[in-house]
């Protein structure tokens, strides 16, 4: 199971710091997403930096598992936000797609890992 939560922790990282630092440098394509969206452009740059902070939790998880199924939960929770706004603009379902998919590999990591993991409380 190491490997694949490695596998999986890794695809994830490579998008979330792609995804994140896009959308801080101001590229054009999110820029008109959030346009289209209906969103500030505010939101865009929270948004990057909530990326990051999910990647920076992943770069953790390579040491510590609980980091990893964290910022899975994180990374997941963000995605399925991603997912409901374009469906409520009513976006084509196949712009809601890409964050569904990266949606479901956070779960994926998640249940992975979800033996390991300390209860939070």
């Amino acid at each position: 199971m190491l490997i694949l939560s490695v596998i999986l922790q890794s695809f994830l990282l490579v998008t979330m710091t792609f995804a994140g630092g896009s959308m801080l440098a101001g590229a054009k394509n999110f820029v008109e997403m959030f346009d289209s969206l209906k969103l500030p452009q505010g939101f865009r740059v929270v948004t990057g930096l909530i990326q990051l902070a999910g990647a920076v939790g992943l770069v953790i998880g390579y040491g510590h598992l609980a980091a990893a199924t964290w910022a899975g939960i994180w990374i997941g929770i963000t995605m399925l936000v991603a997912c409901l706004l374009h469906l409520r603009i009513k976006h084509p379902s196949g712009q809601a797609m890409p964050s569904l998919i990266i949606a479901l590999i956070a779960a994926a990591l998640v249940l992975v890992n979800a033996y390991g993991v300390p209860h939070p409380l």
